[in-house]
């Protein structure tokens, strides 16, 4: 697996971000399908944005607070 992947979900994780943003980060990183439409959040739109461009400077606005 590779090592940023890896750490930015840890990172992610400690912080407490949503889990939606975190599923739809890994997915798009990962390349995967995206959900059904139904079941697609705002937070797992804009993680999976930030994941296909293996962005990490948007998560910290979707910390669980």
């Amino acid at each position: 697996m590779n090592q940023f992947y890896y750490d930015t979900v840890t990172k992610m994780e400690q912080f407490g971000v949503d889990d939606e943003y975190i599923q739809g980060w890994q997915c798009g990183f990962l390349r995967n399908p995206k959900r059904e439409e139904q079941r697609i959040t705002e937070a797992y739109e804009a993680g999976y944005a930030d994941g296909e461009e293996q962005n990490t400077d948007n998560f910290a606005n979707w910390v669980k607070g």
